[in-house]
């Protein structure tokens, strides 16, 4: 049509351009994260995605708690916890350590990496999505730290001692006692 710029190229090549291709130029371009955070957001969708499917499919809880309402579209809030929890399953009790490493250090930084995607075509978002969506949504040490504190025993298990250090006193030993063929015994 003349008067109106034609898109078609230009979605046709960003269609054949490489993740990591695409990838590359949002590093230049935003240097604060890595390829491995961007990897990491895209593996964490799919596994996003995998788990709303089951959610819907069955009854069964799926490994995202309370989530999954067949719209078609994951929000910030279901991708936030299918993060959460592919991280939590790649990386066990060293997920925020190797999230911080990565220069993640709270929700509003995977909303950053979302975002980078969104505007380099590589995700796609609806007019409600925003990067407010990802703010404040848990705290890292309460999601990625506290799942693999040890659980300390409530006060009524730990055992209560009636005498302190100080006022014990050492057990007295016993005599020998002696046998009858006059050797002594313990």
């Amino acid at each position: 049509m003349p008067g109106k710029p034609d898109n078609t190229k230009q979605l046709q090549t960003m269609a054949k351009r490489d993740f990591s291709e695409v990838i590359q130029e949002i590093c230049e371009s935003d240097p604060r994260y890595g390829s491995d955070c961007y990897t990491f957001v895209r593996e964490g969708l799919n596994h996003t995605i995998k788990c709303l499917k089951r959610a819907n499919a069955s009854s069964a809880s799926s490994c995202l708690k309370g989530q999954g309402k067949g719209q078609g579209h994951v929000s910030g809030l279901e991708l936030l916890d299918g993060l959460r929890d592919y991280a939590l399953r790649e990386f066990g009790p060293m997920s925020k350590s190797v999230l911080n490493e990565w220069g993640i250090e709270r929700c509003e930084d995977f909303g950053e990496i979302v975002f980078n995607l969104v505007k380099y075509g590589v995700l796609g978002k609806t007019d409600a999505d925003s990067l407010s969506d990802f703010k404040g949504a848990f705290s890292f040490h309460e999601a990625f730290v506290k799942p693999f504190r040890p659980i300390s025993p409530s006060p009524s298990l730990v055992p209560v001692h009636s005498t302190s250090v100080s006022s014990a006193r050492p057990r007295k030993n016993k005599p020998a006692k002696k046998s009858s063929s006059g050797t002594t015994k313990n």
